[in-house]
């Protein structure tokens, strides 16, 4: 770890902060998830995070624009859904249900569509 990526400010009894390029964070039932076996996607196979992830270009960690983190257990448990909570608006948790289009549902969190697209090696010839 690179001392330029340590906050500067000490936070108390918390010790010293990480920078982070994060503006939010979406946190997504990882047992929903598994409980649907995927129902995301073109075959309706993929997982919600993944799916969210592939088609907004998400990369994992600290680097991203936008955090996403699937997490054990919510607690809600909803029928042919997915638990899904947006860090911006906390208040309000989201049942997705099952094959919801991943693109209404990353235009409703406010991501951009391949804002963020991955990068492809550059190979000479």
């Amino acid at each position: 770890m690179a001392t330029d990526e340590l906050v500067d400010q000490e936070l108390g009894a918390l010790g010293r902060g990480l920078a982070s390029r994060w503006s939010g964070a979406i946190l997504v039932c990882s047992k929903c998830s598994k409980k649907l076996g995927g129902g995301f996607g073109r075959k309706g196979k993929t997982s919600l995070g993944k799916a969210l992830r592939k088609r907004f270009g998400l990369k994992k960690g600290r680097k991203s624009p936008v955090g996403l983190i699937e997490v054990k257990c919510l607690g809600v448990c909803p029928k042919g859904a997915v638990t899904l909570v947006d860090t911006s608006r906390p208040g309000t948790w989201r049942l997705v249900p099952a094959g919801a289009d991943v693109e209404a549902i990353g235009r409703d969190l406010g991501l951009e569509p391949g804002g963020q697209a991955p990068r492809r090696a550059i190979t000479s010839r």
